[in-house]
């Protein structure tokens, strides 16, 4: 028998079953598109999502047949949601994380509360990206979708939707939505009532590993999956990696790299302060009890990747085709692990932290031309780690000690990238066994809830393996010390012109 963790993301959906001693059996992955009607608007078709994660599961049943899936749970992006109506219909695309619409929001919120309180009841410091303020746009701008939602829903609850279940929302992943109070472990009425909204339009939440439901036989025949399916509640994508990842104590944290590059340290207090708050540090529920999260991001990770992939690697692409090789792969293998003098600005999207900027742009310095295209990728690689070193500097600073990072997502999977990160965070990066932490997470959660699992953390020490740690080189490291001191100082050289021409993208 098995375990399948459905890892539902911003640019693709991802199933992994697992055998009960951990090991990944067998795959399949979806990829979708982001669609932008508007310059600063970001969402996703929830029906084309559904069709992705469908095919996923049914060529995961597939190849299950000699160890039939048992359980499943779900790992899902964060604060995305859409309104459906009570038959299910999806009345409007998802809007996105780092959709851009919600950005005046905070100012209202202001209005009427004080941003520390806030960060005390929801862990969430205030930003327009969350889901109570998405659905508040819809409340203001769009009455007329309004009036007729049953239910806001993110991809966990719209997963346990379509599969014939309620719909029921971790905690993990209720948080995201700055509507739940997180100590409490329910919507919070105080937050709610500010904004108007009623709680009944809004998911039953549950810790992290609740049993949802069983998979309905119909629902089980149409997609090829075994009857009796045992579905729980999974959570947050970053948290949801950190348990795969096997981080159950403070010391160590997740750095996963996929659409966003995330640093996800876990620790055991509730822990919001006026020094994290103003580092927009959050504080919410992990997946596993009694334990609590933190992260720090940049929404533009590896999508920059993807980007430079599709706007650029079209040589690359045709290789991959031709030899069966992955083209970031092909992308990634002339870069030196040398430090180049080509410096990039990562914020392609809106930032995450520390900046949370929806106006800020992305920036390619350094040029001239002699720069190849080597150093482009190159560049890429290391733009992403300086920001992300900013957030780690930013959790070291508000006391979270971190002594290794374990790599996680598909960035893992570049040996040049990771020893890239080692080099530049200085600290030591551990590569898992199995990189598709998240659905191992997820997967975890829901052998506990079937009672297939019976200690998290004794099955994550048997099913959690290193295969092999990078350690920092010191000259390189130093090297790039040298060129992240510069990197630091771009932002806020730039951030003024940057805004300006946002204001050209009408």
């Amino acid at each position: 028998m098995s375990l399948l963790g459905l890892d539902v993301g911003t640019t693709g959906t991802k199933g992994v079953a697992f055998d009960l001693d951990g090991s990944p059996i067998a795959s399949a992955y979806r990829e979708y598109p982001l669609l932008s009607p508007r310059p600063g608007w970001q969402e996703l078709d929830p029906n084309q999502v559904w069709q992705s994660v469908r095919e996923v599961l049914t060529e995961v049943a597939g190849k299950t047949k000699r160890d039939p899936i048992r359980a499943m749970a779900v790992s899902a992006q964060g604060e995305a949601c859409h309104p459906v109506d009570r038959s299910g219909v999806c009345l409007h695309n998802s809007v996105v994380t780092f959709d851009a619409r919600t950005a005046d929001l905070p100012a209202w919120w202001l209005e009427r509360m004080d941003r520390f309180e806030l960060a005390q009841i929801s862990g969430m410091p205030l930003h327009g990206m969350y889901t109570l303020n998405k659905i508040l746009w819809f409340k203001q701008q769009r009455p007329d979708i309004f009036q007729k939602v049953w239910k806001f829903l993110c991809y966990e609850d719209f997963v346990h939707q379509r599969l014939g279940l309620d719909p029921v929302m971790s905690h993990s992943l209720a948080a995201r939505t700055m509507a739940l109070d997180v100590r409490a472990g329910k919507w919070s009425g105080k937050l709610l009532g500010l904004a108007g909204i009623d709680e009944k339009i809004l998911p039953k939440t549950a810790p992290a590993g609740n049993v949802v439901g069983i998979i309905p036989d119909v629902t089980a025949a149409d997609l090829g999956l075994p009857k009796g399916v045992v579905v729980s509640t999974g959570g947050h994508d970053q948290p949801a990696g950190a348990l795969g990842a096997g981080i159950l104590e403070s010391g160590e944290a997740m750095y996963a790299t996929g659409t966003v590059e995330c640093i996800c340290p876990i620790f055991e207090q509730f822990a919001v302060t006026k020094e994290t708050v103003d580092s927009n540090l959050c504080c919410y529920p992990s997946c596993v009890s009694g334990l609590f999260a933190s992260i720090a991001f940049n929404f533009t990770g590896g999508s920059l990747l993807r980007w430079y992939r599709d706007t650029f690697a079209q040589a690359e692409l045709q290789q991959a085709a031709a030899t069966g090789r992955d083209v970031y792969d092909l992308i990634c293998e002339s870069v030196s692990l040398e430090p180049e003098n080509v410096i990039l600005l990562p914020h392609f999207t809106v930032t995450g932290t520390p900046h949370f900027d929806t106006s800020s742009r992305g920036a390619i310095l350094g040029l001239t031309l002699h720069t190849r295209r080597a150093e482009i990728v190159a560049a890429i690689l290391s733009g992403v780690t300086y920001e992300m070193k900013l957030n780690l500097e930013l959790l070291q600073s508000a006391g979270v000690t971190i002594r290794q990072l374990r790599a996680t997502g598909g960035g893992a999977k570049s040996t040049a990238w990771v020893q890239r990160k080692a080099d530049i965070m200085g600290v030591p990066m551990a590569v898992l066994a199995t990189t598709e932490a998240a659905s191992l997470g997820v997967a975890m959660l829901s052998g506990k809830a079937a009672g297939l699992i019976s200690d998290l953390k004794e099955f994550s020490g048997r099913a959690v393996k290193v295969a092999r740690v990078f350690e920092p080189d010191a000259k390189r490291h130093e090297a790039f010390e040298q060129r992240f001191g510069i990197y630091r100082d771009i932002y806020p050289a730039m951030k003024s012109i940057c805004h300006r021409i946002a204001t050209l993208e009408v």
